[in-house]
């Protein structure tokens, strides 16, 4: 199995311990990961873009000239597509972006970006994350401790009002807890923070 070192908020190693390797440590699937990528990205669209086509638009209820005799090619109406304020041909209408993915794909997607945050060393594990008082300093010292500098998304099974109010002007990073973990936050920040007891939560979840 592999192993990582657990750190307190100071940057101190407090021990080595085991990640699962079903779950850290597969080989990962870059087609189903990239489907996943894609489906969570669709559903945040809302789908609301509409135009409004001949039928819609306002006005051109009666034939601007006669079928015949007058010169001009004929027509029957001035809201066809052809004319300024006509209505659109083939424009967007509202629809449902979202996909269909089973769960065991998408289970595979999530082991396949945990397993690429571990080899790519872009995984920390803390003991704990709890702050005295809810000020922003304080989670900048704790990053400075770790030798942080990129976007981070920040897991923990106690999340207390401090650390909401210590982070939520930082747009680098985002708290969630275990069972919010998604593939798409996961690809979006750079690093991963977990705590001990986040770190087995999910490996219950996904084993």
């Amino acid at each position: 199995m592999p192993k990582i070192a657990l750190l307190n908020i100071k940057g101190e190693k407090i021990k080595d311990i085991e990640l699962n390797d079903d779950v850290w440590g597969i080989e990962p699937n870059d087609s189903v990961l990239y489907d996943a990528v894609i489906l969570a990205r669709a559903s945040l669209r809302q789908g609301t873009h509409k135009v409004k086509t001949r039928s819609e638009v306002s006005g051109g209820g009666r034939k601007p000239w006669r079928q015949k005799g007058t010169g001009h090619a004929r027509q029957g109406t001035i809201r066809a597509p052809q004319w300024k304020g006509g209505g659109i041909v083939f424009g967007p209408q509202p629809r449902s972006y979202d996909k269909k993915m089973n769960k065991k794909e998408r289970r595979i997607a999530l082991k396949s970006a945990l397993s690429y945050k571990f080899m790519n060393k872009e995984l920390i594990a803390l003991d704990k994350l709890i702050l005295d008082t809810p000020k922003t300093k304080n989670i900048d010292g704790i990053f400075n401790e770790l030798k942080i500098n990129k976007s981070v998304l920040i897991v923990t099974d106690n999340i207390d009002e401090n650390l909401i109010l210590g982070t939520r002007n930082l747009k680098y990073i985002k708290v969630i807890e275990p069972h919010e973990v998604n593939v798409n936050d996961l690809i979006t920040y750079d690093g991963l923070i977990i705590t001990e007891t986040g770190i087995r939560k999910l490996e219950e979840v996904l084993l």
